[in-house]
């Protein structure tokens, strides 16, 4: 660790930089770069990321008396700058302070900030002396212990309560008939700061504090304290960011936009973050603080005139209307507008990225309080990088690294079907925070979206606005709507940053907690919606949806992963229907067709239990007769459709009791369709009953005990392949032994297939090439992986029960344990869906150098569900592995996740 534990920066100068994230955090690092750059920032200081991993491992009072010093060099520092005084009791105007957290990367609302701290009784009224605006000074003091009070000192409603403060403000409005917060008084204000108090001294149990030291370090060390709060877990867990990073904190001074008609605060983005459109835009509000805006319980205005148009227009404004009512910030403060376009052209031209910026305009003076790489949707993030590509501001290795290979799920997933679309009836239009398509029941509540997300139903999230305390039933939620808030209220940025679809601030809307109001009908909970978050409207009942086509832009990324790449994706696919649309996304080849799913289809399901019921070989080998022109027929639909690419084919894999029924009227249905009697059935069932099936009789077992089941299928592969290729095609079968624990179980199957092979090769006067291999699924197939790769052409690695087996857990049975596994720290993540690459990674390392040992030719790939999460995909590239295959709407993600394991 650094001894130095505080970096200060003001007036030009700054002792960070932008390159100093891990240690700064990112808002820290871009506060210190825009002061280098020249850019208007309000001084302060930023207390390490470090600090955060001592305190969290020291406590709060060894941490304080090591920093103590320097926060207050820190404090000096800004004071000297501001021209202001820390705890002033008259002497100097007085210096109040922000005091945000600022992670490595952005977590919008997941923890901790306080505002206007310094403020007391003392300060106050300097505040209001030397502004000359009473009500701002007290408006700023009753925002501040509410901010601190709930913070700070805990100070909440009990369950089922409303916020204590809020309940204040309710009150006096009703009783003095104001609309607003805005109608309050000086005197007003004056009234509620007492009341706040009271309110504190009464939840709290103690004083509301007066002290202006003891207040920061009340406020640093519960930014700190945020970092383990259950949202900020919540949403490490759900982005991957690691819980040893830590938070910085940033202290700076305050800037106000609160201060009359000519202060004003806001949000901006350089570039669209829904669309990727090169169009500045954002939203302001005049006379207010930046929470009001983020907040959305006021209805921000657009910045751009542009912007403006638009919202009129979609909100059915006037434009004599709009400009008297809503007028935009480009024509309400011209000037200011010009300095901030100047600005954010600037930072975007400094960073070669999308900036979402904050700033405060203090009585016609603006300030610049944030600057950070701007949160995307999937479809932005692809136009943005070939927007700027084609412009010559970044290479093609940026344009790739750029983006986040998950995030392309987005562009995957089904849109309304335009006909629908026509039919359906639009209950309501908002303001389309985060594009694409949802429907879903009602739901009012997150911890409702979380319940009935569970049960396997589809929702969608209805409320006044979000907050964070929302944040696991917006990940729940199909999509969510909101009565309040623009395009950068929680609900926006959070949802942006999920890929949910999200409309906000719907026109004519009034939501409950019960019911949700459109134009005086209402709808209840468990009442189907539809929400189009690329237009902003609302639908009545369940819209149907399309799977959307690929091009233009999104084309260009996947050239460009293509031509970055040394590893190739390959799709897991048990259909020709499943296998073209892997294709079409890029798949070169299968690396998994199961077998076993094409046994589940129409009547074959009674000619496979044919099978199972036959009492020897003679009787089996008849069954298997009928089968097996369904399984050429099935090969030669998939081969066909990835003509020219390898196929691996799984031999078949379950134990035999996955085929037959359990509950006795099917056990009758299945008698009578096989005419014999319903306890010969019975029978059956009773003996292929396994006490622990995934550790039985299934895989090259089945395989070596019934050798005429491998036949069949070895045959039916090798006749489709000879067929295709009498026809022009080019079919390149690789057939798979699945769950070989030794070798000679290998070479067992392995004999049964080439003699198959050579039978029908001799058959039809003719050969096609073709693979024998295996799955590592059993670590004692990775442990003797030489004397494997003497008989295996190919090996491909089943991580998914090589997970189960090298841990021991069971796939059917870990979500029992799993999530408080991963809340306590014991994992990191969930090892099913991401590779274990210290342990089970091992196992494929080994695996990989034992078998090139003994075949340097050996074809390496992997083709469980890991194969398409881009960091277990960056592992299969520093592994040495051929391929990675994965399910064919994660191929475009594995694809570009490969190239950038190549890049970086």
């Amino acid at each position: 660790m650094s001894n130095k534990r505080v970096y200060t920066f003001g007036d030009g100068k700054a002792e960070g930089r932008a390159d100093m994230k891990n240690l700064l955090g990112g808002k820290g690092a871009n506060l210190a770069e825009m002061n280098l750059i020249g850019v208007p920032v309000p001084a302060g200081f930023t207390i390490t990321t470090e600090v955060c991993t001592e305190y969290n491992q020291k406590g709060r009072e060894a941490v304080v008396e090591l920093m103590k010093a320097e926060v207050e060099a820190g404090i000096a520092a800004t004071e000297k700058v501001m021209n202001a005084k820390f705890g002033s009791k008259g002497e100097a105007f007085p210096l109040l302070l922000s005091v945000r957290s600022g992670a490595r990367v952005s977590m919008p609302g997941m923890m901790n900030t306080v505002l206007n701290l310094g403020m007391n009784d003392d300060a106050v009224k300097i505040v209001a002396e030397k502004s000359g605006n009473e009500k701002f000074a007290y408006d700023s003091y009753r925002r501040f212990i509410h901010m601190y009070g709930d913070v700070v000192m805990g100070v909440d409603g009990e369950e089922g309560e409303h916020d204590p403060f809020e309940m204040v403000l309710d009150r006096i409005k009703e009783a003095k008939g104001y609309d607003s917060d805005a109608d309050f008084t000086a005197e007003d204000l004056k009234g509620i700061v007492e009341e706040y108090k009271a309110v504190v001294k009464e939840r709290a149990g103690k004083d509301f504090p007066t002290d202006p030291w003891e207040q920061l370090w009340g406020a640093i060390c519960a930014v700190f304290d945020s970092w383990n709060t259950p949202r900020a877990i919540l949403y490490r867990q759900k982005e991957q960011i690691p819980e040893e990073w830590g938070t910085a904190v940033n202290v700076q001074a305050m800037v106000y936009g609160n201060m009359g008609e000519t202060s004003a605060t806001g949000v901006c983005f350089s570039r669209d973050a829904a669309t990727g459109e090169d169009q500045f835009n954002g939203e302001y509000l005049v006379n207010a603080q930046g929470e009001d805006v983020v907040a959305g319980v006021r209805t921000p205005l657009e910045i751009t005139k542009i912007g403006s148009q638009r919202w009129a227009e979609r909100n059915g404004t006037s434009e004599a209307d709009r400009l008297a009512k809503f007028p935009s910030l480009e024509e309400a403060m011209p000037q200011l507008y010009a300095e901030l376009n100047a600005v954010q052209q600037k930072l975007e031209d400094h960073y070669s990225d999308m900036q979402d910026m904050e700033f405060t305009v203090q009585d016609g003076k603006l300030w610049m309080l944030q600057t950070r790489n701007g949160k995307r949707t999937g479809a932005a993030m692809v136009k943005m990088a070939i927007d700027m590509l084609e412009e010559g501001r970044i290479d093609e290795k940026t344009a790739v690294l750029r983006q986040e290979p998950n995030k392309l799920d987005e562009l995957l997933h089904p849109v309304f079907d335009k006909e629908a679309i026509a039919k359906a009836n639009v209950l309501s239009k908002g303001l389309p925070a985060s594009p694409g398509a949802a429907t879903g029941k009602i739901v009012f509540t997150a911890d409702a979206a979380e319940q009935w997300a569970a049960r396997g139903e589809k929702v969608i999230l209805v409320r006044r606005e979000t907050s964070p305390e929302d944040l696991a039933g917006m990940y729940a939620a199909e999509g969510i709507l909101t009565e309040r808030g623009g395009m950068t209220s929680h609900a926006a940025v959070v949802a942006r940053g999920m890929g949910k679809c999200c409309v906000s601030s719907a026109a004519g809307i009034s939501v409950s907690h019960t019911a949700l109001k459109i134009k005086g009908v209402e709808f209840k909970e468990g009442d189907f919606i539809s929400l189009n978050g690329t237009t902003g409207e609302v639908y009545e009942g369940e819209v149907a949806t399309i799977t959307p086509s690929l091009d233009g832009d999104f084309a260009k990324i996947m050239d460009l992963a293509e031509r970055h790449s040394r590893m190739y994706v390959r799709t897991n696919a048990d259909t020709p229907a499943d296998a073209q649309t892997a294709r079409e996304f890029g798949a070169k080849g299968i690396g998994l067709c199961r077998t076993e799913h094409m046994f589940f289809e129409g009547d074959r399901i009674w000619k496979m239990r044919e099978m199972i019921l036959a009492e020897n070989e003679e009787g089996r080998k008849a069954a298997l007769a009928k089968l097996l022109p369904i399984q050429r027929e099935d090969f030669y639909g998939i081969l066909k459709a990835m003509d020219g690419f390898g196929v691996t084919i799984r031999l078949l894999d379950p134990p035999l009791h996955e085929f037959t029924p359990n509950d006795a009227a099917s056990q009758k249905e299945m008698a009578e369709k096989l005419g014999v009697a319903v306890e010969v059935v019975k029978d059956k069932v009773e003996s292929l009953h396994e006490f622990n099936p995934m550790l039985g009789h299934r895989g090259c077992r089945l395989g070596n005990t019934y050798p005429e089941i491998t036949e069949m299928q070895a045959r039916a592969i090798i006749e489709a392949a000879c067929e295709l290729k009498k026809e022009g095609f080019d079919p390149k079968p690789e057939i798979m032994v699945p769950l070989i624990g030794t070798v000679k179980e290998l070479k067992m199957q392995e004999e049964i297939i080439r003699t198959t092979a050579a039978k029908v090769f001799e058959e039809k006067g003719m050969e096609v090439d073709y693979l024998v291999g295996t799955m590592i699924e059993i670590p004692r197939a990775a442990l003797t992986a030489d004397e494997v790769a003497e008989v295996a052409e190919f090996f491909s690695f089943g991580t998914n029960d090589l997970t189960q087996m090298t841990f021991g857990y069971s796939r059917d049975d870990a979500g029992k344990f799993l999530p408080v596994y991963i809340e306590k720290g014991i994992l990191k993540q969930d090892p099913f869906q991401a590779l274990d690459q210290t342990g089970v990674g091992q196992l494929v390392e080994m695996g990989c150098d034992k078998g090139r040992s003994a075949r340097p030719d050996l074809k390496l790939g992997i083709c469980g569900e890991h194969g398409g999460e881009p960091s277990s995909v960056e592992f299969c590239h520093r592994t040495g592995l051929d391929y990675v295959s994965c399910s064919p709407f994660r191929v475009p993600i594995a694809r570009l996740a490969a190239a950038q394991a190549n890049l970086r």
